[in-house]
């Protein structure tokens, strides 16, 4: 993912059939009694990969988590890391090494004491740990805090040592769950990109825990999105956002219009969709696999819909009104919750690239919502 940031060129390993997996995930099942933690999930992340499993509170990605780094072991399947099965083989004999959200610092210990502690344990020569730890410090830029303890940073700095003393042990994988939860929202934007550079200069491949839509795709090179103990989709930060597989990921994955209807029309290169809800025959400009009569689902992002007082120049088709309902001005943008003459309320966000000395749109005004062909999703599940 990082090759492929710095160079167009760069053909992703996920994309080349005779491209090995680094992590294989084969048939997973985790039960915890009759509890089904984890559900025969089968997966493949890659060398260098930073890959996020994403996922709402008990979908199971800690789980699978725990059981990469050993703490668990599964019920049935199989977990490969470079070839090696790891059955049997218990935490501190894996070549994994796991950061914990709480960070977990010895707090008697200073900074470049604890970066060090893994090292010391397994009798490096000094020498050898003293040139890892002021090596690792430099690069997460902490070497002048050598000689702190933890409660004399910051949490962000806590969160680099963190990081430091997992990576100072050149594992073959590291594991991170939820790595910047305890960071406030300007700190954790800032440290996501923090976290990706230093994975592209390290070359480590990371796994990364999440329930952070946003940090996710800020993160990753792929994500693979959990619900109920299975992996529902996998694909590329944009793959997951603009074409989303199911309702729950497109719903899951930032904000979503989801109307319901049935085919009305279809070609082999459009369909029409009645979609009563939207009060209008929705048009998608490429076919769909879709028995006849069932019901389906169009997936349209707020930021996909125009809003306007007046009519467009075709309104016969992805064009309904509606009434204003709520307005919230977020600063770079303005978000418009408008109630259709249905009774189904549509979000809609415009970009704020003009400042305005009085808004054009507001408050009971009525308006016309429409959108590009190509801007619907069509969802069969």
């Amino acid at each position: 993912m990082n090759e492929a940031r710095r160079n167009d060129k760069y053909v992703p390993p996920w994309t080349d059939p005779k491209a090995e997996p680094y992590v294989r995930i084969e048939k997973v099942t985790k039960k915890f009694g009759d509890f089904v933690a984890v559900d025969d999930v089968s997966l493949n992340i890659y060398k260098n990969e930073l890959f996020c499993l994403l996922g709402g509170s008990g979908c199971g990605k800690s789980t699978l988590l725990r059981m990469l780094a050993g703490f668990e072991q599964p019920t049935s399947g199989s977990i490969y890391l470079d070839g090696v099965d790891m059955a049997g083989i218990p935490p501190y004999n894996r070549p994994v090494n796991m950061m914990f959200q709480s960070y977990a610092l010895f707090p008697h210990m200073s900074v470049e004491d604890n970066v060090a502690f893994g090292l010391k344990q397994e009798r490096l020569a000094k020498n050898e740990v003293s040139k890892r730890v002021n090596d690792m410090l430099g690069l997460v830029q902490l070497a002048q805090f050598a000689k702190r303890k933890p409660h004399q940073l910051s949490g962000g700095q806590r969160q680099r040592v963190a990081l430091a003393r997992a990576l100072v042990k050149q594992p073959k994988l590291l594991l991170l769950d939820e790595p910047l939860g305890a960071l406030d929202k300007k700190l954790r934007e800032q440290t996501q990109f923090e976290l990706v550079n230093l994975q592209d200069r390290t070359g480590v491949t990371f796994v990364v825990v999440t329930h952070d839509q946003e940090e996710a795709m800020t993160l990753a090179s792929r994500i693979g999105v959990m619900n109920q103990g299975r992996i529902v989709q996998v694909g590329t930060p944009t793959e997951i956002y603009e074409f989303p597989t199911t309702r729950f990921v497109a719903d899951f994955i930032g904000s979503v219009n989801m109307f319901e209807g049935r085919i009305v029309d279809e070609d082999n290169d459009f369909v029409r969709i009645g979609a009563e809800d939207a009060r209008c025959t929705i048009f998608i400009n490429h076919g769909v696999a879709a028995a006849p009569n069932s019901t389906l689902w169009v997936a349209i992002r707020p930021e996909k819909v125009n809003i306007s007082r007046e009519p467009p120049p075709d309104a016969s088709e992805n064009c309904t009104t509606g009434i204003v309902q709520d307005i919230a001005y977020m600063g770079d943008v303005s978000i418009f919750n408008v109630k259709l003459d249905g009774g189904k309320v549509v979000k809609v966000t415009q970009p704020n690239l003009f400042r305005h000395a009085e808004e054009t749109i507001t408050w009971e005004d009525r308006v016309y919502l429409h959108w590009h062909p190509a801007s619907g999703v069509v969802l069969l599940q």
